[in-house]
């Protein structure tokens, strides 16, 4: 249940009906309350205010009318400005993007105030009552309506100004690794690396029953699509409350077909229809990756922009260098960080789940390939590079992480030697590639 309602809060988040659906909710709460205030006290009362309207029944409706108008139309344009910033980033960027512009607060907020405040005068327009009936001016409440009028002018202003910072590289690059950087920060907090977490390392044989994997019995997924949120709790209360041994097959992220294994459960004999059910209810399955509990996720996008920087058509080395600098800082983050331990057991030290997650090496191996291959020929991206690995090298608390980044700084200045065919540029690289050996080198932790 904890799963399903984060998914929907995640695809409301998304979503740019829910904030502007919301406030128009509010504004008509708004309508209502100063309809009734203008009911219950005196004209004269209002007046004295000073800033209340003061005027007939036909300049009302006229103001009304105008505002109610003007919001509509305002709020048309702001969503064709939405889209041709969502348009420009899906082909300058990647698609893969506009989830980020959807779930901008200040373009739903924008937008929800244009639609809330034509709501508001739209309701107020209707109780307005000429001379020839009973004559009544909600002077209180036109009042407000020509607040929200002003009001909406400047967040109008600011929506213009928002949208010229918004479509620009750097700006999303620095708004996904700040994502990013949440996302460690929230999957990998710092106290795993403090004295008496679990020791970190994967699961082996030993750590299973030998009749593990003779007798378990695989639960499959009830539909296909990628896996976004796993609920580790419910997992083991379940495997708790039957005295199971769960290992998950997978991690947020992958994608599964249908019938494919989720978790394979020991004692197999105790599989039935109901705990398949319950076991199935902990798993979240979607038609696209999420970073909720997927911190590769918030990786690839960085990635996806610099190859696309990188591409013949785009050619642009300077997105991609901001991009391999937020991934470096990104590292350097992670490097501080403990990897979770793949082993889960309950208060009585008994070992419950086994459920591998993400390592040091397969981020690295993610952050750096494709981009090392897409800047071979390009001395710029391939320094720069080298640079953040000297710069991660100065972070590193575990030594086989020591190894991996040399790996990586060989590849890149292996590539460089084969494509790069200028003997400077050439010896550009080989210096930033010596620094960031000596600084793999010295002791760190």
């Amino acid at each position: 249940m904890k799963t399903l309602l984060l998914k929907y809060w995640y695809s409301l988040r998304s979503s740019l009906w829910f904030v502007p659906a919301t406030m128009a909710c509010l504004a008509v709460a708004l309508a209502f309350c100063a309809v009734e205030i203008d009911k219950a006290v005196s004209d004269d009362w209002l007046q004295r205010l000073g800033w209340s309207y003061s005027g007939g029944a036909e300049g009302a409706s006229l103001l009304l009318g105008t505002v109610a108008g003007s919001m509509i139309a305002i709020a048309g344009t702001v969503f064709s400005m939405t889209l041709v910033a969502l348009s420009l980033a899906s082909s300058q960027l990647g698609p893969r993007l506009l989830r980020n512009f959807m779930r901008n607060t200040v373009n739903q907020v924008v937008l929800g105030t244009f639609v809330a405040t034509f709501v508001y005068c739209l309701l107020v327009l209707r109780t307005i009552r000429r001379a020839d009936e009973v004559a009544f001016v909600p002077h209180l409440s036109i009042s407000i309506g020509v607040v929200l009028a002003i009001a909406s002018i400047g967040v109008l202003i600011y929506f213009i100004h928002h949208v010229s910072v918004a479509i620009q590289a750097d700006e999303v690059v620095t708004r996904v690794g700040r994502e990013l950087d949440e996302g460690i920060d929230r999957l990998f907090p710092d106290d795993l690396g403090k004295p008496g977490s679990e020791a970190v390392r994967a699961p082996g044989a030993a750590d299973l029953p030998a009749a593990f994997a003779r007798e378990a019995r695989p639960v499959g997924a009830a539909e296909g699509g990628y896996l976004q949120l796993i609920d580790a709790d419910a997992l083991m209360d379940l495997a708790c409350e039957e005295d199971l041994l769960l290992r998950l097959e997978h991690r947020p992220g992958h994608y599964l077909v249908k019938g494919q294994a989720l978790v394979m459960v020991w004692p197999g004999d105790r599989v039935t229809e109901a705990l398949v059910g319950k076991m199935n209810a902990a798993f979240v399955l979607g038609n696209r990756r999420t970073d909720t509990q997927d911190v590769e996720y918030s990786f690839r996008q960085l990635v996806e922009i610099a190859v696309r920087a990188l591409s013949p058509g785009i050619n642009d080395p300077f997105t991609a260098i901001a991009c391999v600098d937020r991934l470096g800082s990104a590292l350097c983050r992670l490097s501080r960080r403990d990897m979770p331990s793949a082993l889960r057991f309950d208060p009585h030290g008994r070992l419950r789940m086994v459920a591998p997650g993400s390592s040091f090496e397969g981020i690295l191996d993610l952050a750096f390939n494709q981009i090392r291959q897409s800047s071979r020929s390009n001395p710029a991206v391939t320094i720069r590079m080298l640079d953040a690995i000297a710069q991660i090298a100065g972070h590193l608390q575990r030594a086989q992480d020591t190894a991996c980044l040399q790996r990586h700084a060989d590849m890149i200045v292996r590539g460089a030697r084969e494509a790069v065919p200028e003997a400077d540029d050439l010896l550009a690289v080989e210096t930033r590639f010596t620094a960031a050996t000596q600084a793999l080198r010295e002791p760190h932790g």
